[in-house]
This record gives C-alpha cells, structure tokens and sequence, in this order.
C-alpha cells in the first residue's frame, strides 16, 4: 500500500473518530419561567389583525402528503381576496391567527411561520419536490455519520434534523420566529414514556423549564416527525423544578374534587400529565416521537383549550375567548385511504401488515372522532345560546339552568379540508394511494396542491364564516394576485 492510501485512511479513520465524538444538541435551562415573555400565544395577541375573529389551521401528519396537501391550503388562502367590514382589501391568509402542524404538516407551519411571503418562491423547490428521504438513507448507510450514530442520544432523528436545517431552516431558532409578525406556530410531539403531548411553546418549555429560543426549528419538525422505530426519539433535558414554574391558579378551581366540572376533564388529565416533568432530578430526560402517534391532526389541544373555556364560564371566571365573537378552524387532514384486496383472498395478511393497522387504525379513527367532538361542541354551544337568548328561561337563579346561561358565546367553524371533499373521483383515487414518505414524485405534489386549493375555494363552510364576520370575497376575475400593502412584514 503506497503512502497516498495510508494518508487517506488516516484521514477517513480521522473522521470516524471525530464523528464518533458528537453530542446531541441539549436545549438550554430557564432561569426562570415569566408567563409575559417567550414564544407563546398570550406574548402575540397584541399581532392578531381582526381581534373579534379568530382562524386557526391544522396541519395533519403524513409526510409530504401531509406537507403539500397544508401548503395548497395556504396558496389558497393567499389567492382568496377579502373586503373586510372597514372596506379595505386583504387576503384571507393574512387572518390566520395560529398553525398547528403535526409531523409532516409541521414542516409547512413551521417554514411559514419563518418565512412568511418568501416561503411561495422557494418551499416547493427546497422541500416539496425533493428525495428527502433518499438524502436521509445516504446519509445512515454513509460511513462517515456512523461514529455520530453510535453516540449517547445522537440518533437517526438527530441527523435528519441536520438534513432539515441545510435544506430548509438554515439554522433558524425559535428566537427568530418570535421575531416574526405572522401567526402563531404550534408543532407538537408524543411524550414515548407517558403519551402526553408535547408542544414547542414556552409555555410548555416553562414545565421543563428550558429555553425555547434556543431550540432549532429543524429539531421541533424532526421531533414532530420521528416516526417511531423508523426513527429514533428526540430527547430533550428536563429542568422541571429549578425555574419557579406555578401552575395556573384557575387549575385548582376547575379542578376541585368537591365540584368536579365535566368539561374540564381532559384538561385535567392533559395537567396531571405534565406534572410528571416537575421534578427534573426524578425525570432528567424527556423522549419525543411522532406527533401523529397520539393526535394524528392537532386537534386534542384544541379540544383542551374549549374544554377549559366552558368549565372556566361554568365557574365565573374569565377565559382567554371572552373577546372572541368566532373561531374558524380549517382542518387539514391528509389522510390516505388506498383500496385493498386482503378480504378476497382467504389468507390474511401478513405480520408486518398487521403492525402496521394496529398503530394507523386507531389514529385514523380517533382523527375522525377528534373532527366530530368539535363539531359536538360548536352544536351545543350554538344550541344553548339559542335557548338563553331566545327569552323562555324565566327563573334565572334556578342551579340547574346554570349551565345554559354560562354558555360561552364564542361561535365555532369546523372546515374540513380532505380528500372526501373532492367532487372528482379520479382525482379522489389518485391522493387516496399516495404513501406516506417524504418522497413523492412531481406530479403527486401538484395535484395535492390543487386539490387543496379546490376545496377551500369552494368550501360552503369557510364562505359562512366570512361572511358571518362581515367579510365579502372578491369576485374570482380578480383572484390570484395580492392586494397592494396586503403582504405580512417577517
């Protein structure tokens, strides 16, 4: 072996070694939690644009499905032209007040939230149209990261947050999405050990008491996208106990065990969860995998915050909604459903089929019943209301019309935006077979593009809740284009 050879295995072997060296990216501690500051909702309602009406997208999990099909929603969005109730023009996207994405859906909520405008010029080149997933294979059968792969809590995910940043964050921190002015951005996990949700907010980052400015975007979509086995958790430290973090004090009343209120228990059981984090010496470590594995469209903590709305009305106590006359929530869903022949043949499927139903299965079906629930509740919202209004209740101090007369009065939207809404079967067909990966070929992009794009132009319910708060949609001659001034400053 002449020395040119030795010189270049000295040097690959050089580079084994120092990739055998990495670490994990640790998220920082918080000296102390203060509700006033950091990324968080209540830090950004001062940048809502209509303060009466509040429109809220969720962006499912299902890869680049799930990341075109969101994205189409927002061309949409873009290309619909409003005349609001002071007569100015603006486009309906402007008046998106808060994105949740999951997994794949957090990838376009997080690449808006970042970019704002800009995202249209480069999203579908950057991510949308790329071998994402070819790139990540190269990358774990490539020598050179298997040192890094071989480290103490540096796993698959951690590298396909490496490929995330160079491809689409550029080393963007949630710091720089706080400076933004566009809308709230909410991507979320699964806790692997307790099942509990786990947001990217500082609200949840005062339980572990860390600092999410520090955090990457790309690790907050590659958490919200690891895919369990697939991909490793992403873990993160746990502070928990050191920041002075107090739980809100309106959690005790709603909680009372003397006056157990109905609607408050999930939020009651989504709180004890978190308390698990609260002792950081106990728990040190928190494990994060795919958002899609406990709420597949980001709807549980919409359900939560409701829920809490009612039982804090129930009780005489202000809640967050007391100013909101509407909320619209535009839920995207992406899920796929392709034909199967298994029940034809005698044999049933094989072993890796059955693993497969046994986690998709119930996620798809609680995605269904989480669409319904929201539904139940604008109904019986709306249908309380009704009957508090309507003048028939007499005796107002009667306990047992409390209820109705505490009714919040906010109204609710439900817009569903999935492939069952399209009227074109052969269209319907095509996105109902598309896998789920981050890997779709051109033409699959475009077309969920513009199945997405169909079904909010034409969508009965968006068009009521428009026009419910005064709005009137610009004739469709004149769709396409932005207003003069209409484009948000990120």
């Amino acid at each position: 072996m002449n020395l040119s050879c030795l010189s270049r295995l000295a040097a690959v072997a050089a580079l084994l070694v120092l990739a055998g060296c990495a670490t994990r990216p640790v998220n920082p501690p918080l000296e102390h939690a203060d509700h006033t500051k950091g990324y968080r909702f209540e830090t950004r309602q001062h940048q809502l644009r209509d303060r009466d009406n509040l429109l809220i997208l969720a962006f499912s999990g299902g890869g680049t499905r799930a990341a075109a099909f969101s994205y189409g929603v927002l061309e949409a969005l873009r290309e619909i032209e409003v005349i609001g109730k002071d007569g100015k023009p603006a486009r309906a996207l402007d008046d998106v007040s808060i994105i949740a994405g999951v997994s794949g859906g957090s990838f376009t909520a997080l690449a808006y939230g970042l970019y704002g405008d800009r995202m249209f010029g480069q999203y579908e080149r950057q991510f949308l149209k790329r071998d994402v997933e070819g790139e990540l294979v190269k990358r774990l059968v490539n020598p050179i990261y298997w040192g890094q792969l071989s480290s103490t809590g540096w796993g698959r995910s951690e590298m396909a947050a490496d490929l995330y940043d160079e491809v689409l964050f550029n080393g963007a921190t949630y710091a720089d999405l706080d400076r933004g002015t566009g809308p709230m951005i909410v991507a979320a996990g699964t806790d692997v050990t307790s099942g509990a949700r786990f947001y990217f907010t500082q609200t949840m980052f005062d339980i572990i008491c860390s600092d999410l400015s520090k955090v990457r975007l790309s690790r907050a979509a590659a958490t919200s996208s690891a895919v369990p086995v697939v991909l490793s958790p992403v873990t993160y430290n746990n502070y928990g106990g050191t920041c002075g973090f107090q739980e809100p004090p309106w959690l005790k009343v709603i909680a009372n065990p003397a006056r157990p209120i109905r609607p408050a228990a999930r939020s009651i059981r989504y709180f004890t969860d978190l308390r698990a984090y609260e002792d950081g010496k106990e728990r040190p470590y928190v494990h994060v995998v795919d958002g899609g594995v406990g709420d597949n469209l980001g709807m549980r903590g919409v359900l939560d915050i409701l829920d809490q709305v009612e039982a804090l009305r129930l009780v005489g106590l202000p809640t967050p909604l007391d100013r909101i006359k509407r909320i619209a929530f535009v839920v995207v869903n992406s899920l796929s459903s392709p034909k199967t022949d298994l029940d034809k043949n005698e044999a049933g499927p094989g072993a890796f089929y059955q693993f497969m139903q046994s986690t998709a299965v119930p996620i798809d079906h609680y995605s269904f019943e989480a669409i319904e629930m929201l539904r139940d509740i604008a109904a019986r919202w709306k249908s309380l209301r009704g009957i508090r209004d309507s003048g028939a209740i007499s005796d107002k101090s009667n306990p047992a019309l409390d209820e109705v007369m505490r009714v919040p009065d906010t109204e609710v939207y439900v817009i569903d935006v999935s492939f069952a809404m399209l009227d074109e079967a052969a269209l319907r067909d095509y996105l109902n077979e598309l896998p789920t990966s981050f890997a779709l070929p051109d033409e699959a992009v475009d077309k969920l593009r513009t199945a997405a794009r169909r079904i909010m132009h034409a969508s009965p319910d968006f068009q009521r809740f428009l026009k419910d708060t005064g709005a009137s949609i610009v004739p469709g001659d004149r769709q396409g284009s932005a207003p003069a001034g209409a484009a948000q400053a990120h």
